[in-house]
C-alpha cells in the first residue's frame, strides 16, 4: 500500500486571503502532495490547511509553508479568539494509509529538526512526537500563547525541543506533532454570552472544570491534602473543549477537538452538548465542521440518527450523510458539501472514467459502442446489483410499512447488507473492465529479447487469471444475494414479493453470465490446478443457483396466485 500521510497546519491569518494563498502556493509546488483543504476563519484569524501525500513530500511542503509563513506573518500585529504562539501554530502529522504511528513520528522529528536549525523557529514536538510526557499536551506547549513566550523560553523546564530558546517577535514558536485524526468542530448556541459557551464547554470536555471554594466561578480552587487541585470530569472522554463569541455570525460557540472519535464520535459529542445546553436554558441551533472529517464519521451521525427515529439505516451513502448533515445543522452557518469536507471523497481519483458512474441510458449506449469493453463480464455484475437492489428495497419499504413499526430493524439490518452487497458488486462492474484492459496491456508488451517475452507471457497469465478471478467473484457475491431475497419473499411486504422475484431472476441471470466469462477466460490459462478448483466451484455454485432461484419464483407463484 502507497504511504500516505496528513498534514494540518494551522496558520495565524485567518482574514487576508493573499497571505494565506501565498502559503498554500509553497505547498502545491511540492510534487507528491495534494492539497485538501482551506479552511479561513476571520474571527479566530487562524487558517486550518489540509494536505496528504508521500511522507517526503508532506515534510518538504510543510517545511515551505512554515518557511513562507514566517516571511508573510508579523505575529506581534496577530490578534484573534483562538489560543495561539506562532504564525504557524501547529503543525501535526497524521498516518492515512500504509504508514505506522512510529514512521509518522520521525517525519515529525524529522520536520521539526529541519524548522529549528534552518529557519531558527523555537519547536516543540507535541502529541506522540513529544520528548517530554508533560509536552504531549498541545495545551501545555502553547501554555502563556505568544504573549508569554518570552517568559517561557528563559524557563530551563521549557527549553524548545529544536531551535533557539530566544524570543523572535515576527514568528513566535511552533509546535509540531504526530497524532491520530483529529475532529474539529463547534457548536452553535443561541447565545452571544462566551461565558455561558464556556460552562457548557466544561461540561462536557474530559477535563472538566476546578471544584471552587463559595462563588463557582470566581471562588478560589479546591485542593486535597497533598496541595493537588480538585477537578470534576466532565461527560465525554477524547474531547477538548472551550466557549468563544464568533462576531462574524453573532453567536457564541462551544468549540470542540475530538482526539479520538472511535472512544467519542461526533454525534455524541453534539448530543452532550444539546443536553448540557438545555440544563442551562441554551439551544443549541447546529454545528460547524472546521478542516476535513473522516467519512466514517458522517455515516455513523446519520445511521445514529435514523434509529432514534425508528428508521431504516439500509439507505445510500449519499442519503445517510445528508441525514447527518441535517440533523446535526453543519449548514447552520454556510453551506456544507460533504464532496468539499469528506476526506475520503477529496482523495478518490476523479480522473478515472467509471461505469457506474454513467446513467443507465450511457451505460446502456456504452455497452452497445464498438469498444469491447464494457461486455459480459460487467453487465452481469450490473444485472447482480439491480437484483441486489430490488431486495434491499423490498426491506426498505417492509420496515415502513404502517403496522409494522416493532419490525423496522429487523428489515433495516437486512436493508444493511443489501447496501453493503449491492456496492461490492457496482465495484465489481468497473473491475471487470479493468481485468480485461489488463490482459491488452499484457499482450501489447514487446516480445523481441528472450527477457522480454519472458516479462511478457509472465504478465499475460497474472492478467488471464485475474480475469478469471473477478468474475468468479460477482458468482459468489452475486449468490449471496439469494439469502436477502428469500428473507424478502418470506418475512417481507407482501406487496413487493414480485419485486423480490425480479431481483431473484436477475441474480440468477448474473451467476450464469459471469460463469461463461470464467469460462472463456479459462481457455488461455496454464495453470490447470488452479482451472481445476475454480470450475469444480463454479459448477457447483451454478448448480445451487439454479435450484434457489427455482424455489423463490415458486414461492412467489404462489404468493400471487
Amino acid at each position: 500500500m502507497k504511504k500516505l500521510i496528513e498534514c494540518v497546519p494551522n496558520f495565524s491569518e485567518g482574514r487576508d486571503m493573499h497571505v494565506i494563498k501565498t502559503i498554500t502556493d509553497e505547498i502545491e509546488k511540492v510534487d507528491g502532495v495534494r492539497l485538501l483543504d482551506v479552511d479561513p476563519g476571520k474571527a479566530t484569524n487562524r487558517t486550518v490547511v489540509t494536505f496528504v501525500g508521500s511522507p517526503e513530500a508532506v515534510v518538504e511542503a510543510a517545511f515551505r509553508a512554515i518557511k513562507k509563513a514566517a516571511e508573510v506573518i508579523d505575529m506581534s500585529k496577530h490578534h484573534g479568539e483562538h489560543p495561539r504562539f506562532g504564525g504557524t501554530d501547529v503543525c501535526p502529522l497524521v498516518p492515512v494509509a500504509g504508514i505506522t504511528m512510529e514512521e509518522t513520528v520521525e517525519c515529525a522529528r524529522k520536520l521539526a529538526a529541519r524548522v529549528g536549525s534552518e529557519l531558527e523557529i523555537p519547536v516543540y514536538c507535541y502529541e506522540n512526537a513529544a520528548f517530554l510526557p508533560e509536552r504531549r499536551n498541545l495545551a501545555n506547549c502553547r501554555a502563556g500563547e505568544y504573549e508569554g513566550l518570552p517568559k517561557k523560553l528563559q524557563d530551563p523546564a521549557w527549553k524548545p525541543d529544536f531551535g533557539p530558546a530566544r524570543f523572535n517577535p515576527g514568528t513566535g514558536a511552533i509546535a509540531i506533532g504526530a497524532r491520530d485524526f483529529l475532529v474539529a468542530y463547534n457548536v452553535n448556541l443561541n447565545t452571544t454570552s462566551t461565558r455561558r459557551a464556556n460552562a457548557v464547554a466544561f461540561d462536557i470536555r474530559e477535563k472538566g472544570r476546578p471544584v471552587r471554594e463559595g462563588n463557582p466561578i470566581t471562588g478560589k480552587i479546591k485542593k486535597d491534602e497533598n496541595g493537588n487541585e480538585i477537578w470534576i470530569p466532565g461527560a465525554l472522554k477524547a474531547c477538548k473543549a472551550i466557549g468563544w463569541y464568533i462576531e462574524e455570525y453573532g453567536i457564541a460557540q462551544v468549540s470542540i477537538n475530538l482526539t479520538n472519535i472511535s472512544i467519542t464520535p461526533v454525534h455524541e459529542a453534539f448530543e452532550a452538548a444539546c443536553a448540557k445546553a438545555q440544563e442551562r436554558g441554551l439551544r443549541v441551533t447546529g454545528s460547524e465542521l472546521v478542516g476535513l472529517i473522516p467519512k466514517k464519521a458522517l455515516l455513523d451521525a446519520g445511521k445514529y440518527f435514523l434509529r432514534k427515529q425508528q428508521r431504516s439505516t439500509g439507505i445510500t451513502e449519499e442519503e445517510i450523510i445528508r441525514i447527518a448533515v441535517k440533523s446535526l445543522g453543519l449548514d447552520d452557518l454556510k453551506p456544507f458539501n460533504p464532496k468539499e469536507k469528506v476526506i475520503e471523497y477529496l482523495l478518490a481519483d476523479t480522473a478515472e472514467k467509471k461505469l457506474v458512474g454513467l446513467t443507465a441510458e450511457g451505460f446502456a449506449n456504452e455497452t452497445a459502442s464498438e469498444s469491447p469493453a464494457p461486455g459480459g463480464g460487467s453487465v452481469s455484475a450490473y444485472i447482480a446489483a439491480l437484483g441486489v437492489s430490488l431486495g434491499t428495497m423490498v426491506a426498505n419499504l417492509s420496515s415502513h410499512k404502517p403496522g409494522w413499526d416493532e419490525r423496522w430493524e429487523e428489515f433495516s439490518d437486512w436493508a444493511e447488507r443489501g447496501q453493503q452487497l449491492k456496492d461490492e458488486l457496482l465495484f465489481l462492474v468497473d473491475e471487470d473492465t479493468r481485468a480485461f484492459n489488463r490482459i491488452m496491456n499484457a499482450f501489447s508488451l514487446p516480445k523481441g529479447t528472450d527477457t522480454e517475452k519472458a516479462a511478457r507471457s509472465a504478465a499475460i497469465q497474472d492478467a488471464t487469471r485475474y480475469a478469471i478471478e473477478v468474475p468468479f467473484k460477482t458468482m459468489q457475491k452475486a449468490y449471496e444475494g439469494f439469502e436477502i431475497i428469500s428473507a424478502m419473499v418470506d418475512q417481507g411486504n407482501p406487496n413487493s414479493v414480485t419485486d423480490a422475484g425480479v431481483g431473484a431472476l436477475c441474480i440468477r441471470s448474473a451467476v450464469m453470465g459471469a460463469w461463461l466469462n470464467v469460462k472463456v477466460n479459462g481457455a488461455g490459462l496454464k495453470d490447470k490446478e488452479f482451472l481445476a478448483t475454480i470450475f469444480t466451484q463454479g459448477e457447483e455454485l451454478l448448480e445451487k443457483t439454479a435450484v434457489a432461484e427455482e424455489a423463490l419464483i415458486a414461492k412467489v407463484k404462489g404468493k400471487i396466485g
